[in-house]
């Protein structure tokens, strides 16, 4: 390069005539750049969290990760001295192919390698080497452009402005309609179409244009590729994590969401982790719904929060009494595919088209806080406390939330996860139920495809203890109920708890907002054995 852009930082500056429209392209690759690095950073958090679990701590190591890579990729940069144009579309090249086949590879992998973060994390880091090579390169060229006090302040501009922009789509736009399977892929075209501009715009100074060229033709063979087979790949590594034939799959901004079929039953996962089986669902959602119904004063206007697949409305439907059933779940997809997949509507008896219930789609807390209405019963139906965000649905702040909108005599449920698997977890929220005011008993279940698995159940009234509460439930024979499963025998049976179950609670810590013992606890839990 002897007229326009240098290949070497000491080479003259003879591109004064190209400076408007040269650099121009220059910035907008520098803010597309920019773009595509920070949705990269999502996108393998996002992937790593789902894969791997634990979306705290695996979003701050893949991004903790990515920016130490960065760094090292900033370091390696000063060596390259000559054909700085070539070495940056070079890295464009590069980084449309990682980032593009990040997730397909992931999912493909999964099914042979028991620790995907084998995979994930040297992604992670090979990324972020090839973006912390962008910037100083970047940099020098527009040297040629600008003084340095404006070069810089230009080029740390255009790719905070583009990584904005990145984050934005990323969240409303690429995620959501595009989910893991299509986002990664964009992403690569987006590296692409940089490399492109600047091959097209700078071609004449361009040194190695033979070994471009071959990339200019094959980086966008291989995205097609990708985009052809991306959904066969990414559900035969679905596949592959089931025992039993995947039906549907879908990535929502909020979970993955999984049908699986065997014969006739069917089991929904989300995140991986089992929600219910119709083969013995009755067994979760009749001691989940019956009991607080039964032991409440009223039962008119009933209150659930989480249950977006119907079956605990299609419990509380059974009783004539309701008046409303306000339904909170945070996840618009999983309610529609409450309200209209053919599988749904006929478990859940098409509960949620019902004109007795209303469906919204908002965080449960945000609703409670925002809410002035009282409730004769809330049911709440959400996922296991394995992240922090939902621990913190179980704190006693959120009971004392909640004992806010019980009318008097009006009573509480939860599911309280397993006290065979996650005991102090088990034990946490009982204790945490009870120091928010509530009068709060506990309660098991077996369920053959989820194991021993617990309730706990507080009533709004001062007139009753735990030990007259427990009392009270024995006596209900259900009997005016259609049940699969519960009667009378089987609720005492529920309310007793063999040795060993309850002796720590002593020990254990409420889940508190400044202090999720929970949260820690259930990590802690025997689920390598569940």
């Amino acid at each position: 390069m002897n007229e326009s852009l240098p290949t070497n930082v000491s080479e003259t500056r003879s591109v004064a005539n190209y400076r408007l429209s040269k650099n121009f392209v220059l910035k907008a690759c520098i803010f597309a750049t920019g773009l595509a690095g920070i949705v990269a950073e999502y996108v393998i958090s996002t992937l790593a969290s789902y894969l791997l679990g634990n979306t705290v701590l695996q979003w701050t190591l893949i991004l903790s990760l990515m920016l130490f890579a960065m760094g090292i990729g900033s370091r390696l940069s000063r060596y390259f001295r000559n054909n700085l144009l070539d070495v940056f579309i070079a890295v464009e090249f590069t980084l449309s192919i990682f980032c593009a086949v990040s997730a397909l590879l992931s999912y493909f992998l999964s099914a042979y390698i028991q620790n995907v973060a084998l995979v994930i994390y040297p992604l992670a880091i090979s990324i972020g080497i090839l973006i912390g090579l962008e910037i100083p390169i970047a940099t020098r060229l527009n040297d040629v452009f600008e003084e340095l006090r404006i070069n810089i302040s230009t080029v740390m501009e255009k790719d905070y402005f583009g990584a904005l922009l990145g984050g934005l789509l990323f969240a409303f736009v690429a995620l959501p309609h595009l989910g893991l399977t299509y986002t990664p892929i964009i992403l690569g075209s987006v590296n692409f179409i940089v490399a492109a501009a600047l091959f097209l715009q700078f071609r004449k100074m361009i040194k190695f244009k033979c070994t471009l060229t071959t990339g200019l033709i094959l980086v966008p063979v291989v995205l097609g590729a990708l985009a052809y087979t991306a959904e066969p790949i990414v559900l035969f590594g679905e596949q592959q994590k089931y025992k039993d034939r995947v039906i549907y799959q879908e990535q929502t901004p909020y979970q993955k969401i999984v049908l699986t079929q065997w014969k006739d039953y069917y089991w929904l996962y989300l995140n991986g982790n089992e929600q219910f089986s119709s083969y013995d669902e009755e067994l979760y959602h009749e001691p989940l719904v019956h009991p607080a119904m039964n032991v409440s004063m009223a039962r008119k206007n009933v209150l659930v929060l989480g249950g977006g697949d119907g079956l605990a409305a299609r419990e509380v439907l059974k009783y004539p009494e309701v008046e409303n059933i306000t339904l909170i779940d945070i996840d618009p997809a999983m309610t529609q595919l409450g309200e209209k997949h053919p599988m749904f509507i006929q478990l859940n008896n098409n509960s949620l088209n019902d004109s007795r219930v209303d469906v919204y789609n908002e965080d449960a807390y945000t609703f409670l806080r925002e809410d002035s209405r009282l409730y004769d019963v809330i049911i709440v139906d959400l996922p296991d406390p394995k992240s922090v965000e939902i621990a913190r649905l179980y704190t006693r702040q959120f009971y004392k939330t909640t004992l806010r909108h019980l009318s008097v005599g009006g009573v509480i449920v939860t599911q309280a996860t397993s006290p065979f698997f996650a005991n102090s977890a088990f034990l946490s929220i009982l204790k945490t139920m009870r120091s928010a005011g509530l009068t709060a008993v506990a309660y098991h279940n077996h369920i053959p495809t989820l194991g021993e698995w617990g309730w706990v159940l507080g009533i709004n009234s001062a007139n009753i203890n735990e030990q007259e509460l427990k009392t009270e439930l024995g006596t209900k024979t259900f009997e005016d109920v259609n049940t699969h499963f519960l009667n009378q025998d089987a609720m005492t049976s529920m309310l007793n708890f063999g040795k060993n179950v309850m002796e720590d609670y002593e020990n254990i810590k409420v889940n508190d907002e400044l202090d999720l013992a929970l949260y820690h606890y259930y990590q802690k839990g025997a689920w390598d054995l569940y």
